[in-house]
């Protein structure tokens, strides 16, 4: 009904169209800030359990606390949301061709990114990494991109996959 009359409307006083494609600019696509994510998860782990080592936390200590877990629940969020936009505005039936593994890839990356989020586990934020470094790996290949894996150059000194843009 609503359709109806809204078409009626556009008939007598059309409407202006709108049209739209993606929802950042095409070919801005980068898994980095998920990469970057997943570094500070892994960074925050390492802050929390430096604070493990204590028996009693000091009211301070709680506080930085309850700043780190917040933080890491943050970037994982961030983790999930980066590689679901490339997963579903980038990634499209050509790419799937060539690796039809991502859609399960993508999938584990929000299993693992859910699970680093509801634990303090070193050991869980870096599988969360290479799965994350892998999806990089295949997101380069279909730009036809070389990359290469190095370590980052600060905490917590995790290999990461790097695009080589060099000419």
């Amino acid at each position: 009904m609503i359709f109806e009359l809204l078409e009626k409307l556009d008939a007598k006083q059309p409407f202006d169209q709108a049209s739209a494609h993606c929802d950042i600019p095409c070919k801005i696509y980068d898994p980095s800030s998920a990469q970057i994510a997943v570094l500070t998860m892994i960074r925050m782990v390492d802050l929390l359990e430096e604070l493990k080592a204590h028996d009693t936390l000091s009211f301070e200590q709680q506080a930085t606390f309850n700043r780190l877990v917040s933080e890491k629940e943050d970037h994982g969020k961030k983790v999930k949301e980066e590689i679901r936009v490339i997963w579903g505005d980038y990634i499209k039936k050509p790419q799937l061709e060539n690796h039809p593994e991502l859609h399960e890839l993508t999938h584990e990356i929000m299993l693992a990114a859910s699970f680093a989020k509801q634990h303090i586990d070193r050991a869980a934020t870096v599988a969360l990494l290479e799965k994350v470094n892998t999806f990089a790996e295949i997101f380069w290949q279909t730009k036809g991109v070389a990359v290469f894996r190095a370590t980052c150059p600060y905490p917590p000194a995790e290999t990461v996959v790097y695009p080589d843009l060099k000419p």
